[in-house]
């Protein structure tokens, strides 16, 4: 069976895209905002982010040798010691009071010339980003709007009525 098999395969072997993964998230967490692809960067997202919770719970940890083991589950996968280092002693630190959604991809509207891939901005969110406000949804801003004139529309229907029956 298949299930949970899902990934973006980009179009290169698994060896390719976890070095290729790897490659990206270093560049990323060395400068904060990278420009790719809007493929790579979706594949991308969840790929840091995993590697920032780990050093989130590192330094929640309060043995040593638990530190040290997501240190090294952290260096597995993104194989630069450089960015390991930087992530766990410096980034992570940006996302503290935050419960994921570390990353944010900007699309730009353009295609590379060479082959069309339509291009992307990931970055880092700043830590005092508050993010975007979620919406009560449409069906409950329409049933306000609709409930409020009624009332006001019933006295005036009434009112005419009530002199209709008066000139009788």
């Amino acid at each position: 069976m298949r299930h949970n098999k899902h990934h973006a395969s980009l179009g290169v072997t698994r060896e390719h895209r976890e070095a290729m993964l790897s490659n990206l998230a270093a560049s990323l967490i060395e400068h904060g905002r990278i420009q790719t692809t809007l493929t790579k960067a979706k594949a991308l997202r969840p790929f840091v982010e995993k590697l920032v919770t780990k050093a989130k719970k590192a330094a929640a940890k309060t043995e040593k040798k638990d530190a040290i083991h997501l240190r090294r589950l952290a260096h597995a996968d993104l194989r630069n010691e450089d960015a390991v280092t930087k992530l766990f002693n410096e980034t992570y630190k940006e996302f503290a009071n935050r419960n994921g959604g570390y990353t944010r991809i900007y699309k730009l509207g353009a295609q590379r010339q060479s082959d069309a891939a339509e291009l992307a901005l990931i970055e880092f969110v700043k830590a005092d980003d508050p993010g975007y406000k979620k919406s009560k949804g449409k069906k409950a801003k329409g049933k306000k709007a609709k409930a409020a004139p009624a009332p006001e529309a019933a006295p005036a229907a009434e009112a005419p009525k009530a002199e209709g029956e008066a000139k009788s």
